[in-house]
């Protein structure tokens, strides 16, 4: 029998949240300051929880690496947040969104968090609306709403292209104001070291001070986990360069079952690599398909004059371009979902048509001519312009498109030199997010009693592949209206408890543990450094565990990275001292940390013998090229267990998957 218990309510799926919450226990008001919470990450899962947990009176600790929560990754997000209001009256509800994510995922979500979390969405657009956030608007005044990938609705909800930005401004303010009262202690620049469990609970953390470099001792009646995804094990991503999977990775050392590590999601809409001495990858929002035609030239010769400078892509006509993924995709073209997408891009490239002046030759086109002539076309009618000439019709046009995705093109101009209004953008898939990560209930607790898990560092909505913009949705669902219930159920046990003391024997090895570890850096004798060793591990993942994976590749891979493990350990140095700010310290615990993690997500890819969303096994493909699971086999999530630090002797864990309200089916969006 499993050791796995998903707690999931009993009854209609759509009365099971409602029940769930009726039947809970509480935590009084006047008992929650007798409660301390810490919460480790403070983007916008993070700092809603750590927001909404003060406001309602508990006493909150929160924990960030960087010197603001305004830092946090969220901030890198684009296009938007899906919420199901319907407001364009074009058949969206909530049975629909969850059909879409479950669908999306490729059937590898737990049915009862996906429809919860569908459930919820519209109450996140009312928050942040009241909190100021400044959606794009219609002219009549109502929030506007685009269509993403996977979906024949429109129901993103977006700022420009920086909807992640002005939402974590919101928590963050949300946040400020209870650290002005008192209620939120906020320690930036400190970075989780180790998880503290006492009697079988986590009680608290072992943290470091950044800019010091004190190692510091920090208890809690629960801990949050909210530190994000693990993209950075490839060493390029579309992540922040500081993005890391330890704390995740922490826990799961110290008993929390990891799920589903080798769903990664590929996006995409990024600019393309342009040399091996690049730090990290720009995404292009996903939101730029709603307007951006995605092509390659229909002639190999045309795209090798291309690379080689004697073409435009301009001057290609337009019967010489492969509209690819209309051609393959009539039902939803360019909007379908992110692993479908990237995955036709890279069979293009790799069949030789790539446009890209680049050691790999990999690149598409990303043209957005056909908007702005439409787009022109219907502003003229509007403005009564009778026969408009061409160069009225491109600059209306232009001026639409500047209005919807004008800071995305800027950003794009500042890093390539090229206008992307004038010269298609040129995009390839990368790295972007991570759809495994710690294995949680339903009420977003790990296997770790005390210690809850939320937004993009849990594994429970997104399944085999995240449709775009549920990212913002799934952490701010977490922070503002899921969390605040459950643990409150768990904590309800401990207004009696009292403050948990930090001189116990249980901090005292932790502390001693991370200590050892900081000297054993310092002083090892190697020659090479943290990011010589992190650059490896990127180069075995993304070749052998990237977005075609073959049980060979993935064997080698496991083989490799226990190689470059090895040599790691035997070899990293590390420069500095402990007693102050020292960038190479805080990296070699992370990459440390990615090594182990890479060896998982390789195992976890060999073990799944189907393909499903973002892992795409090569041996199990359709003619066409599409994924093809095996429902019979492996509708399950599968969590491992850690024994030691050899990775491989880690134990898979299998919860069922049960789907009572949707027929599972192959996927198609053709």
């Amino acid at each position: 029998m499993s050791k796995l218990d998903s707690k999931i309510p009993a009854g209609p799926l759509k009365d099971k949240w409602k029940n769930h919450k009726d039947h809970m226990n509480l935590v009084a008001p006047n008992n929650r300051d007798k409660i301390d919470i810490i919460v480790v990450g403070t983007g916008l899962a993070g700092g809603s929880a750590a927001a909404t947990l003060a406001e309602q009176g508990y006493n909150v600790k929160a924990f960030c690496y960087q010197d603001s929560p305004r830092r946090a990754h969220s901030i890198a997000a684009q296009g938007g947040i899906n919420a199901a209001k319907n407001y364009q009256g074009d058949g969206d509800s909530t049975y629909r969104l969850f059909y879409d994510t479950i669908k999306g995922g490729d059937y590898r979500a737990r049915e009862a968090n996906v429809y919860r979390l569908a459930e919820v969405s519209a109450n996140i657009i009312d928050q942040c609306v009241a909190q100021g956030v400044p959606f794009g608007r219609e002219y009549g005044g109502q929030l506007d709403n685009r269509s993403f990938g996977g979906v024949q609705v429109k129901r993103t909800f977006y700022a420009k292209g920086q909807t992640g930005q002005q939402l974590l401004l919101g928590a963050y303010s949300a946040m400020s104001r209870q650290i002005g009262k008192g209620r939120i202690k906020m320690y930036n620049r400190h970075e989780m070291m180790e998880l503290v469990i006492v009697d079988g609970k986590a009680r608290g953390i072992i943290a470091r001070n950044l800019v010091t470099g004190e190692i510091e001792r920090h208890s809690a009646h629960a801990v949050v986990i909210a530190s994000g995804g693990y993209g950075n094990v490839y060493f390029l991503s579309t992540n922040a360069m500081g993005s890391n999977v330890s704390a995740a990775w922490k826990i799961h050392k110290k008993g929390a079952y990891f799920a589903n590590p080798c769903y990664v999601q590929i996006h995409p809409t990024c600019i393309p690599v342009h040399g091996t001495q690049q730090s990290k990858l720009t995404l292009m929002s996903e939101s730029l398909r709603n307007s951006g035609r995605i092509w390659v030239p229909k002639k190999i010769e045309d795209s090798v004059a291309i690379r080689e400078g004697r073409l435009r892509p301009e001057n290609i006509k337009e019967e010489d371009r492969d509209y690819y993924l209309e051609r393959r995709y009539p039902a939803f073209g360019n909007l379908v979902p992110r692993d479908v997408a990237s995955r036709a891009g890279k069979e293009r490239c790799d069949a030789g048509y790539g446009i890209e002046n680049n050691d790999t030759k990999e690149g598409v086109y990303l043209d957005f001519s056909t908007e702005i002539m439409k787009k022109g076309k219907e502003a003229a009618i509007e403005k009564h312009i009778h026969n408009p000439t061409e160069q009225q019709i491109y600059d209306l046009g232009k001026a639409w498109v500047e209005e919807k995705y004008g800071n995305l093109f800027v950003m794009y101009e500042k890093i390539t030199a090229d206008d992307p209004y004038k010269t298609p953008m040129k995009i390839y898939p990368a790295v972007h997010y991570t759809m495994g990560g710690v294995w949680v209930d339903y009420n977003l607790q790990s296997t770790i009693p005390g210690c809850f898990v939320i937004g993009e560092a849990n594994f429970s909505d997104h399944g085999a592949n995240r449709l775009g913009a549920s990212a913002l949705m799934q952490g701010l669902a977490d922070g503002y209206f899921v969390l605040p219930y459950t643990i409150a159920d768990y904590l309800s046990a401990d207004i009696r408890t009292g403050a948990i003391p930090t001189n116990s024997g249980e901090f005292d090895q932790a502390e001693k543990d991370i200590k050892d570890k900081i000297q054993f850096f310092l002083n090892n004798k190697g020659t090479h450094s943290v990011d010589y060793f992190h650059k490896k591990l990127g180069h075995i993942m993304w070749n052998k565990v990237g977005m075609g994976r073959t049980p060979e590749g993935l064997k080698e891979a496991i083989a490799e990275i226990a190689q470059v493990k090895k040599e790691f350990w035997a070899d990293v140095k590390v420069p500095g001292d402990a007693d102050g700010m020292n960038t190479e310290l805080e990296k070699a615990f992370r990459v440390a940390d990615f090594i182990e993690l890479g060896q998982l997500m390789a195992i976890d890819a060999l073990h799944r013998n189907e393909s499903c969303g973002g892992h795409f096994r090569e041996d199990h493909a359709t003619p066409e090229g599409e994924a093809e699971r095996d429902d019979v086999n492996f509708k399950y999530v599968g969590a491992w267990e850690y024994q030691t630090d050899d990775i491989t002797t880690e134990v898979l864990h299998k919860e069922d998957l049960i789907y009572e309200n949707i027929e599972v089916k192959a996927r198609s969006y053709k």
